[in-house]
């Protein structure tokens, strides 16, 4: 199971986009709300999520995904079940997957330290020890993949299914939703 996490705040694209395409290859993504089931985004967006965060079983837990937007960071950072459910995945192995702040979610728990990673342009102080890689869409190191911003959400929703499931899922997909 893939769990996206949204907090008051979040970037839409960061959320939905990479849902989408996990679903479209197959694989179950639940939307976790952070404080309740409906969840407005940055940009005034309103989703309800198909779960709360006290429903989240880690035990399913095969990647725990983290959009950006800083209403949506700063929620989960202020929220120690989510900061738990992050150590958690982190602990049992699982892919942490973080696009645009959210990546700074991550090196403020020191799972970054000097790995590779992207954040949001400008954002970069803010990602402790990781080897920040500027320019780059997306980059995965062993199981964690960050991505840029909201522009790269189809790189980064993409780099899911293969992590997930291989590049010729990821192939199917991208072809199939005319991704070029």
């Amino acid at each position: 199971m893939v769990y996206i996490l949204l907090g008051e705040g979040f970037e839409e694209a960061e959320a939905v986009v990479p849902a989408d395409l996990l679903r479209r290859a197959g694989v179950q993504v639940a939307l976790v709300g952070l404080g309740g089931l409906q969840v407005t985004g940055g940009h005034g967006i309103t989703l309800r999520a198909d779960m709360a965060l006290e429903q989240v079983d880690a035990e399913a837990m095969e990647m725990l995904v983290l959009p950006g937007g800083l209403g949506g960071v700063e929620a989960i950072q202020k929220n120690h079940f989510a900061q738990g459910l992050i150590q958690k995945a982190w602990d049992k192995g699982c892919w942490l997957a973080a696009i645009c702040a959210a990546p700074t979610i991550l090196a403020h728990a020191g799972l970054l330290d000097r790995r590779k990673a992207v954040c949001y342009p400008g954002m970069e102080e803010q990602m402790g020890s990781a080897v920040v890689q500027p320019g780059q869409r997306v980059v995965t190191d062993g199981r964690i993949v960050t991505g840029e911003g909201p522009g790269s959400s189809f790189d980064f929703g993409l780099k899911l299914v293969e992590a997930l499931l291989g590049a010729a899922e990821a192939e199917k997909v991208r072809h199939a939703v005319h991704y070029r």
